[in-house]
C-alpha cells in the first residue's frame, strides 16, 4: 500500500481555506476594475474543469490561465485557437502558439492575441423631453490584446512562467456636448496598458502531486473621464493530481483522473474554491467536470476533447458547456495542433 504524506497535503488545504476565506469585516468587492474581458476563461479544457487549472502543465493555452504551465511543452510548436459564445452575443475569438526550440532546453516561447466583438449598439444622451433622452448613433465596441510569454523549467520539479500583454479597449465615441451649431460634441474613449501575468508550478515528487501559484493582470491605474480604475488583478493557488496514481489503475497509464482545486482571490468580487475533474483514456480522449462555488448564476462545467497523432502532426479538439442560470448558456471551442 502506497503511504500518503499527509502533512504537505493538510497544509496545502489550510491555504486553500485561508486564501479563499473572507476576513471578518472586510468591505465586499464589487465593481472595482475595469476591462473585464481579461477576466473570461477562453480555453475549452479550463472551463470544463471550472478553471481549476493553476497547477496543470499544457501548451501556449496555459498562457492565459498560469504561463509556468507552458514549460512542460513536449513538441517543437503548439498552437490553439477557439471561440467563445458569451452573454448577451458577445464573441471571444482567441489563438496563441509556443516554441520551444532544443526540446526546450532553453525554454518555451509564447505568443497570444485575443479579440473581442460586443456587437453594435444604440448610443443615447440624456434629454429633457418625454423619453429622457436622445439616440445619437449605433457604435461598436471593440477590445483586444496581444501578448507574449515565456516559460522554463528550472529543475524536474520547479517551472516559472511570465506573460506580458497590450490590452486596448475601444468603447466608441461618446456624446460630450453641443458645439454652436448645436451638433453632438463626441470624445474618445480608446485606453490602452501593458499588464503582466506571473506563475510558478512545483511538482512535489509524490507521485504527480502538484501545487501551484499564478498571478493575472498587473497593471497601472487607467482613466476615463473622471473616473480611474485598475485591471482584474487575481491570485490563485492550485493543486493538481492523477489521483489513479495510488491505485493499480496508474501503473498501467491506460487512465487517469487528473482532480484540481484552486482557490481564487480577485481584485473585485468574493473569493471562489473551484474543482475540476478529468478522465483521460490512452492520451486520446477526455471528460471533463467542474464547479465554482460560491456564484450567483454560473451553474455546472462540461465538456470533452479528443487529441491523435497523425504523421507526425497532433490533432485535438475541445469542448466546453457552462450553465449561466438566468442568462443563456455558455459554449466554447477550440482546435489544437503540435509539430
Amino acid at each position: 500500500m502506497k503511504r500518503i504524506p499527509t502533512r504537505p497535503i493538510a497544509g496545502f488545504v489550510f491555504a486553500l481555506v485561508l486564501a479563499a476565506a473572507p476576513a471578518a469585516g472586510q468591505q465586499q468587492k464589487l465593481a472595482q476594475t475595469g476591462m473585464k474581458f481579461l477576466n473570461a476563461s477562453l480555453d475549452p479544457r479550463a472551463a470544463a474543469l471550472g478553471d481549476a487549472v493553476t497547477a496543470s502543465d499544457g501548451g501556449s493555452e496555459m498562457l492565459f490561465y498560469n504561463p509556468a504551465g507552458m514549460a512542460s511543452q513536449s513538441t517543437f510548436l503548439q498552437t490553439s485557437f477557439g471561440q467563445l459564445d458569451w452573454i448577451a452575443d458577445i464573441m471571444y475569438n482567441q489563438a496563441s502558439l509556443s516554441l520551444a526550440p532544443a526540446g526546450g532546453r532553453f525554454g518555451v516561447v509564447g505568443f497570444t492575441v485575443l479579440a473581442v466583438d460586443y456587437g453594435d449598439l444604440q448610443g443615447t444622451i440624456r434629454a429633457d423631453n418625454d423619453s429622457g433622452y436622445l439616440d445619437t448613433e449605433i457604435f461598436s465596441p471593440t477590445a483586444v490584446a496581444f501578448g507574449v510569454g515565456y516559460a522554463r523549467a528550472l529543475t524536474d520539479r520547479f517551472s516559472v512562467g511570465a506573460h506580458v500583454k497590450r490590452v486596448t479597449q475601444d468603447l466608441g465615441p461618446a456624446a460630450q456636448d453641443f458645439d454652436e451649431a448645436g451638433g453632438l460634441v463626441f470624445a474618445d474613449n480608446r485606453k490602452s496598458v501593458t499588464a503582466f501575468d506571473f506563475g510558478v508550478l512545483y511538482r512535489t515528487g509524490f507521485e504527480s502531486l502538484t501545487f501551484a501559484f499564478s498571478a493575472r493582470n498587473f497593471s497601472q491605474e487607467i482613466k476615463y473621464v473622471d473616473e480611474s480604475f485598475q485591471l482584474p488583478l487575481t491570485l490563485k493557488i492550485g493543486l493538481r493530481m492523477n489521483v489513479f496514481d495510488l491505485t493499480s489503475m496508474g501503473a498501467a497509464g491506460t487512465h487517469r483522473l487528473n482532480v484540481s482545486v484552486d482557490a481564487e482571490n480577485p481584485r473585485d468580487f468574493s473569493e471562489q474554491i473551484k474543482v475540476g475533474a478529468e478522465y483521460v483514456f490512452l492520451d486520446s480522449f477526455a471528460l471533463r467536470g467542474g464547479y465554482v462555488f460560491p456564484t450567483d448564476e454560473q451553474g455546472i462545467n462540461l465538456g470533452a476533447g479528443f487529441f491523435r497523432t497523425v504523421g507526425g502532426v497532433g490533432v485535438g479538439a475541445d469542448y466546453a458547456y457552462t450553465d449561466f442560470g438566468i442568462f443563456q448558456s455558455v459554449h466554447r471551442v477550440a482546435l489544437r495542433l503540435s509539430l
